[in-house]
């Protein structure tokens, strides 16, 4: 059989997710641990079910404008103007957060253009500004994976285009402080450079203090959705706000590459917005400090403050090392040298059972303490 050589360098320039090899090995172990994977564990809420299958049996199940169903478009702008009072911020409905990420670096980042993202990172980003031929410089964060704001000066130049913040972060669930989270708004606006901030476990805050840089610099660009939020994460429903030319473009490009998000999912949305989510937020802040607790003596790790994630370092070897022998012992766990250049931590989702993250607790505990 004759070479493929149709692929395109761009699809060389990037390789397949580290999770998801993780994911495929989940499904040949018998009963794993499972402390990987990065979605919530309770399931959709009863309502939004309801109104996701009440829009299908009516027959909402055509495309909807690109923009959004005008119904949830209205409702997200509402409360965003509520929210900002800003004069120039408009909303459109990407099909997933992931959409939205997507639709902003083809809007934004032109071939050559530099793209700050803080090390470690999720994992999309890096790949995503590759495919767009821009170049990821990736800005250090260790040990504490705090914002170093003079590092960030020193790292822009003329080809300095877009800076991209995660806070709840993902791997690390460090919240960026106010003070990290102006001073970014503040250097974006003085070099007239993009800022894309991704909120997306923005409702998993277990602070008082959540800062948004679309607070201190009006051309922010957020992107937010109900993936984590309502444990929709199959529905491929986010969100984008922020000045209305780009929000424009990332729109007509969404017209010519997902065209638009799923319309029942919209349905759902709508009713996603009026669920109290406080329950689901105190059940994980109770998880963060089960397994934070069940670990600090034994790992070095940062206390997370949003998402569902820690990320200790490794009590020996490299982190992928430490996590190949967690998964000799049936416990997934993902290596951090998926999220970043370094290979020292690993991450652990405690979206799961206590019973579930009790058994991992043990497991780590005496890998540990046991090195061979």
């Amino acid at each position: 059989m004759s070479e493929i050589n149709w692929l395109s360098e761009r699809s060389n320039a990037i390789d397949s997710s580290g999770i998801r090899k993780v994911f495929d090995l989940a499904a040949s172990l018998e009963n794993p641990i499972n402390l990987s994977i990065g979605q919530p564990d309770f399931d959709v809420p009863d309502e939004v079910k309801q109104a996701a299958i009440d829009a299908i049996l009516a027959g909402k199940n055509g495309y909807t404008p690109t923009q959004g169903l005008p119904a949830l478009v209205e409702k997200l702008q509402a409360d965003v103007e509520q929210r900002f009072g800003h004069d120039d911020r408009k909303v459109f409905v990407s099909s997933g957060t992931s959409g939205g990420l997507v639709l902003a670096m083809m809007s934004l980042v032109n071939p050559g253009d530099e793209v700050i993202i803080f090390d470690p990172f999720f994992v999309m980003y890096e790949p995503l500004v590759k495919l767009v031929a821009g170049v990821p410089v990736l800005l250090d964060t260790y040990p504490d994976f705090k914002i170093d704001l003079q590092m960030v000066e020193d790292a822009i130049n003329d080809r300095t285009k877009l800076i991209l913040l995660n806070s709840p972060a993902n791997p690390t669930g460090v919240v960026a402080t106010e003070e990290e989270v102006r001073g970014l708004a503040e250097i974006c606006q003085k070099h007239g450079i993009a800022l894309v901030s991704d909120e997306i476990y923005s409702e998993f805050c277990y602070q008082d203090n959540y800062a948004t840089p679309a607070d201190y610099n009006e051309q922010t660009i957020v992107i937010d959705g109900f993936s984590k939020s309502h444990a929709m994460t199959g529905w491929r429903l986010g969100m984008v706000h922020g000045p209305q030319a780009v929000i424009e473009t990332m729109a007509k490009i969404q017209q010519y590459s997902f065209v638009c998000a799923p319309q029942p999912a919209q349905w759902a949305g709508l009713e996603a917005m009026e669920t109290d989510l406080s329950e689901y937020v105190e059940s994980y802040k109770a998880k963060r400090d089960r397994i934070a607790n069940g670990l600090r003596d034994q790992f070095e790790l940062v206390q997370p403050e949003g998402a569902f994630y820690i990320f200790p370092k490794a009590p020996w070897g490299t982190g992928t090392e430490f996590v190949t022998k967690a998964i000799e012992n049936n416990l997934l766990i993902i290596p951090g040298n998926i999220f970043s250049n370094a290979d020292t931590h690993f991450r652990i989702s405690y979206a799961a059972s206590d019973e579930v993250i009790d058994r991992g607790i043990e497991v780590l505990r005496h890998l540990a303490a046991n090195p061979e």
